[in-house]
């Protein structure tokens, strides 16, 4: 009765040690590949930026007399009106690599500056949403976060509210626009959107 057991003991040992080994291997070529990659990246010359997809504020088509008062909403305001003096970029889903290799490597400070002004920008959005939408401001909320939305922000809880609303409005059309957004964002936050909106869509 032993020796079957020592001989499957003896295989399983085998193949475990052909599962690290090859594991191994493959771990040790994606490093190798990011390298070259980043090495790539790090000789990539400046680009223009001319034409990056910047974006602008609106604030004329914002709820901006709307509790103004209201010292969160002058804080909001406030930061937004900071932001509006720089340039904001979503380069949400890109790796500072494929920054580099796409703007070359001299812009990447720049790069991330607008990045961080981007993430900013939809915290701000998503915290004025809630201010407004808990004093109950329905329809000034929503222009806040189809704005927020229209530069494919990947604050999940700002298609949680969008959707919550436009369920109660019975606006399921809306719900599944939403959710065709979502499967199209490059965040690694997709999914879960997705299944955010799922909860909403009849």
């Amino acid at each position: 009765m032993k020796m079957p057991f020592f001989a499957s003991f003896i295989i399983f040992l085998i193949w475990l040690s052909y599962e690290i080994s090859k594991s191994r291997r493959i771990g040790e070529k994606a490093q190798d590949a990011y390298w070259e990659k980043e090495a790539a990246a790090n000789n990539t010359r400046r680009k223009s930026l001319d034409h990056l997809d910047y974006i602008s504020i609106p604030f004329d088509s914002l709820p901006m007399e709307v509790m103004k008062e209201d010292e969160k909403v002058i804080e909001f305001h406030r930061i937004l009106h900071d932001l509006a003096d720089a340039p904001i970029v979503n380069f949400t889903g890109f790796s500072n690599t494929d920054l580099k290799l796409e703007y070359g490597a001299p812009n990447i400070d720049l790069l991330m500056r607008y990045d961080q002004s981007y993430t900013t920008l939809v915290r701000t959005l998503q915290q004025w949403a809630e201010k407004l939408y808990q004093a109950g401001y329905i329809t000034e909320t929503k222009q806040i976060l189809e704005f927020s939305l229209s530069t494919d922000t990947d604050v999940s809880g700002s298609y949680r509210l969008l959707a919550d609303i436009y369920s109660k409005e019975g606006n399921t059309d809306k719900i599944r626009e939403l959710k065709d957004r979502a499967q199209h964002l490059k965040s690694a936050s997709r999914h879960i959107i997705v299944r955010i909106l799922q909860e909403f869509d009849p």
